[in-house]
């Protein structure tokens, strides 16, 4: 897509450049760079030029076109070259030993063929030359074009002619034009370059001879729908005759950075040609898209902070547990992919999470998506975003979740709910790291660590065609599988004191402790919904409670009466319970964890009687705050051996 904006370069002179004899049109002073270099072509020599001549014996060039380019124009003396026998006298050819005729001229040159240019009265206004390092013999079609471009060359010096003060207005005019820090920019009505001011070509990354060769244009435009709309509407304002002004998204030529302009074009009177100005807004439109990403960021952070989330620390000492922590203190520290595998509710989430704030990117986001929420048509959409118009009901751009995470975590949560479409899409962004917004041409670099997590049998799913292979290996790096709650009993009590703890003074209950005969109806049951469960039921009891000592009844958390019944193993009073004591023992792992019903409430008990110092009856003792009379906890003490020197001994 061509640059359509305002300001002549020089374009070599072509037919539609001819008037009806064949020659040249003037376009201004840009003619003169274009009759130089088309000049060199037409007579086979390697340099052109055309000069102003200062009395009383000195020439400065108009143009210079030195081996098909460009370059700075001179001023030189005419004693010793062969100019001054052109501009003293008339047409001057020398087919070759230019060099030893004329030491003063450059070295190495051989040929040269000199035309003076003068004003219909006769006085010498300047002259044209060509000169080559080769002879330059006297071909008749050389001579006859030469001879046409020196007469067009006289006329437009004549229209120069009226005085120095308009030539030194002229150049004070062309200095403002060059060192303006705004850019300007001519281009005719085929988008090809007719002259830009030094700032134009430096935001635009280009040079003198990308505007001499621009005859198809530049292509510069970014190739996006907000751009292709923007040509549009500039290209219906052109053909109005009315000024338009936008913001162009363009690549510089020189690198392909992106660069953005304020643009404002507007035809010339004479309708041939298209003037542009524009300044350099690249600094303010990024500053302005960081500024949305941190507000998108700021938005979803907040609706993260509304969420229930129990991010606070991670409760529990089973070994299974501990063993997670450790793996997750090991890979923290990476950048690996890591992929969680779990019941529902057993803290996937929050593992992540862990991972994420003992990562070196913990002061970066960490961004969630659930896959299993979302519409399968918006999955791709919500991680990867989307331009304005990209499809119906896209009615503005919208940062994907991969975007927002750039230099943090995103964690995939029910990764297993992917379709296989935007599950290619997702391979390529943890291979390459880059992606496009679904709309949108333009490469989006992201560095992001991906945690992902999933309840469902992905090898199954592989097998059945659901999930692609490659990318479970590439998520399935560092593998995690948390436990279950039925597998961690022994942490139960530490969970529910967790719970009560957080959401009593939320709820407005004053609790105490936790009935006896409840912690072991917990420790009990098997936890389908795991920790999530445990919680929903806590808070559930909460609601109900109107005691400090919680109790909940075993409708509520899913038991039969017959299941729920938990009683107590005979008094074995020859021993003062401590066979009973021997049992619990017994029954507890190699470690030391309580895994059955008696030694969980025999743990409940002793953190009881240690927090009341041992204190049972009384407001402030035990049995209160367990909920039962003295004399029941006491005899729940004995037939379970407890005892304050027992305790002691441990």
């Amino acid at each position: 897509m061509n640059l359509r904006v305002p300001y002549p370069p020089a374009h070599v002179p072509a037919a539609s450049d001819a008037d009806a004899d064949g020659k040249p049109q003037s376009v201004g002073e840009y003619y003169f760079r274009a009759l130089v270099r088309h000049l060199a072509d037409v007579t086979g020599a390697r340099h052109a030029l055309v000069s102003r001549f200062l009395p009383p014996a000195r020439v400065r060039t108009y143009a210079y076109a030195s081996h098909g380019e460009i370059v700075e124009n001179i001023e030189y003396d005419l004693a010793g070259t062969p100019c001054a026998d052109v501009i003293g006298g008339g047409f001057c050819h020398h087919p070759s030993g230019l060099q030893l005729k004329f030491p003063k001229t450059a070295p190495g040159m051989e040929g040269y063929l000199g035309i003076p240019l003068k004003a219909t009265d006769g006085t010498v206004l300047g002259h044209l030359c060509v000169f080559d390092e080769a002879a330059l013999p006297a071909e008749p079609r050389r001579l006859f074009n030469f001879q046409i471009y020196a007469a067009r060359a006289a006329a437009e010096l004549g229209q120069l002619r009226p005085g120095q003060p308009i030539q030194a207005s002229e150049d004070r005019f062309r200095d403002l034009f060059e060192e303006a820090p705004i850019g300007y920019i001519y281009t005719d009505l085929e988008s090809r370059y007719v002259g830009a001011n030094r700032t134009a070509m430096r935001i635009l990354g280009i040079t003198q001879a990308d505007i001499d060769n621009s005859l198809n244009g530049i292509q510069m435009v970014a190739d996006t729908p907000a751009m292709r709309k923007t040509l549009e509407e500039a290209a219906e304002a052109a053909n109005s005759g009315v000024e338009h002004s936008a913001v162009w998204e363009l690549r510089r030529k020189s690198d392909g950075q992106p660069v953005f302009v304020q643009l404002w074009t507007r035809p010339e009177t004479n309708g041939k040609y298209i003037r542009s100005a524009f300044v350099d807004v690249t600094d303010r439109i990024l500053l302005e898209q960081e500024r949305t990403r941190l507000k998108a960021q700021n938005i979803y952070l907040q609706e993260e902070i509304k969420s229930v989330h129990n991010f606070e620390e991670i409760v529990g000492s089973n070994k299974g547990l501990l063993q997670i922590l450790e793996s997750v203190r090991r890979v923290a520290a990476t950048d690996a992919s890591v992929m969680i595998f779990g019941e529902t509710g057993t803290g996937k989430e929050l593992i992540a999470r862990a991972i994420h704030s003992a990562s070196p990117r913990a002061d970066k986001p960490f961004i969630k998506i659930n896959c299993a929420s979302l519409p399968a048509g918006l999955v791709e959409s919500e991680l990867f975003g989307h331009e304005r118009g990209a499809f119906s009901g896209a009615i503005q751009r919208r940062i994907g979740r991969f975007e927002l995470a750039n230099q943090g975590t995103i964690f995939l949560d029910e990764i297993g709910e992917v379709p296989l479409d935007v599950q290619v899409k997702l391979l390529r962004v943890l291979q390459e790291r880059e992606f496009e917004r679904i709309g949108g041409s333009q490469t989006i670099r992201t560095d992001v660590r991906v945690v992902a997590a999933t309840n469902r049998d992905l090898p199954a799913a592989i097998g059945d065609g659901k999930f692609r292979s490659d990318l479970y290996y590439r998520l399935n790096v560092f593998p995690l599988t948390l436990p279950p709650l039925r597998a961690r009993r022994d942490d139960i009590p530490l969970l529910a004191q967790f719970f009560v703890k957080k959401y009593a003074s939320r709820i407005g209950r004053h609790i105490e402790a936790i009935d006896a005969d409840t912690m072991l109806r917990l420790a009990q049951y098997s936890w389908p919904g795991n920790i999530r469960e445990l919680e929903n039921i806590i808070e559930r009891a909460l609601i109900l409670a109107s005691s400090p000592v919680l109790a909940i009844e075993p409708e509520v958390i899913g038991l039969t009466p017959e299941t729920a019944a938990v009683r107590a193993p005979p008094d074995d009073a020859a021993t003062g319970g401590t066979a009973k004591a021997a049992a619990s023992a017994s029954a507890s792992t190699s470690e030391g964890v309580p895994v059955d019903l008696d030694s969980v409430l025999r743990e409940h008990i002793l953190r009881t009687l240690r927090a009341t110092d041992w204190i049972v009856e009384g407001d402030k003792g035990a049995a209160k705050r367990l909920g039962m009379k003295p004399a029941t906890l006491r005899h729940r003490m004995k037939k379970l051996g407890i005892t304050r020197a027992v305790d002691q001994m441990h």
